[in-house]
């Protein structure tokens, strides 16, 4: 929450932008954007801001620009969303880059990086630093015909939830988990199976013991998919996802020949759905783990032997990956440089947590 005022600032200024990009597309030829989604429109903070979006981009541009969305596989299923894009099948798409992390493997960076930056300095990186050049960099040199725009931003996750207690690292070996992004080669190194099950498949998956343990988002997020009524422990914080960027991918063919005033109107609708993103998934959180309290879920805090853990196994993941992907060391080496000078002012300007 500490850095949720300076995203609410820039939601004014956001809005002044689309604003005064308005007139000159209304010149332009109407468009029609086609998205599928790769999250169901029904889920908070995790479907429903790309549905803000497709509102927003009608209103701001009269009319000019209108979004259609498709659920997940209605039209294009999530993992084939980058490729239908890239190839034409379908004008725009909506989903978040770790899905293509066996493609990219310094795609994880521009989805959630373990113990990386919260959502203020997630978006001062993108934005201000290198992150979004490289981020339309990577898509490039691996002949990807996409324009790439952050378009929502996800606060903090829950770690998972667990059937049993989980105080020591050797209580994690051995268990089958659902688990996604660069978090998953960290409990691989964990001694953990990890599978990136689709939302939608994690319920039946541990109601079956196909799986012992899942983490996907945040607690109303969870909540909507019933994992409270299997599992009963739910550990914070979310070391692997502190936050998590969605992408809305445009053919790049069809952005080039958009106006200028279109291609901001698009632009600056997806900065201001970031600052509205992050505050819709910070103001529900809480009544619904109040609730899960009420009704037996243990909330739990990892204790500092597993943080440290978790922390020496990702940095050994880091080290690995960019022996073996350059363009993963560039990112890394990039954000990194970042974090330590952002360290400064962070360290200085802002309250010491309490819990």
């Amino acid at each position: 929450m500490k850095k949720f005022t300076k995203s609410v600032i820039s939601a004014a200024v956001l809005a002044g932008v689309a604003a005064t990009a308005m007139m000159p597309a209304q010149a332009a030829d109407k468009l029609l954007l086609k998205t599928p989604i790769a999250f169901g429109s029904h889920l908070p903070a995790l479907g429903t801001p790309i549905v803000w979006v497709s509102e927003q981009l009608s209103l701001v541009s009269d009319g000019t620009l209108k979004m259609k969305i498709y659920e997940p596989s209605k039209l294009v299923a999530p993992p084939e969303i980058l490729g239908a894009v890239s190839s034409g099948k379908v004008n725009s798409g909506y989903a978040t880059a770790g899905y293509w992390q066996g493609k990219m493997p310094a795609s994880g960076f521009f989805s959630a990086v373990p113990f990386g930056p919260e959502a203020g300095e997630y978006m001062a990186w993108l934005y201000y630093g290198n992150g979004l050049k490289l981020y339309q960099e990577m898509y490039d040199t691996n002949g990807y015909n996409v324009k790439v725009l952050p378009c929502a931003i996800l606060s903090p996750e829950t770690s998972g939830w667990f059937k049993k207690e989980i105080n020591t690292p050797e209580d994690l070996k051995g268990l089958n988990m659902r688990f996604f992004g660069l978090g998953a080669s960290v409990m691989e190194k964990m001694g953990v199976s990890t599978s990136q099950l689709p939302g939608g498949e994690i319920f039946g998956a541990l109601e079956k013991g196909a799986i012992d343990a899942s983490e996907f988002s945040q607690p109303a997020i969870d909540q909507r998919l019933g994992f409270q009524k299997i599992m009963k422990y739910n550990y914070f914080p979310g070391w692997h996802q502190q936050a998590t960027i969605f992408e809305l991918l445009i053919n790049k063919d069809v952005w080039n020949k958009m106006s200028e005033g279109q291609q901001a109107i698009v632009d600056g609708t997806c900065k201001a759905s970031m600052t509205n993103s992050f505050a819709e998934g910070e103001a529900m959180q809480f009544p619904v783990m109040a609730e899960a309290k009420a009704n037996g879920v243990e909330i739990r805090y990892w204790n500092d032997t597993m943080l440290k853990a978790f922390e020496d196994k990702w940095l050994e993941v880091a080290a690995e990956k960019s022996a073996e992907d350059a363009f993963f060391k560039k990112v890394w080496d990039d954000l990194s440089e970042f974090r330590k000078g952002y360290d400064l002012w962070e360290a200085n300007a802002f309250l010491p947590r309490s819990r």
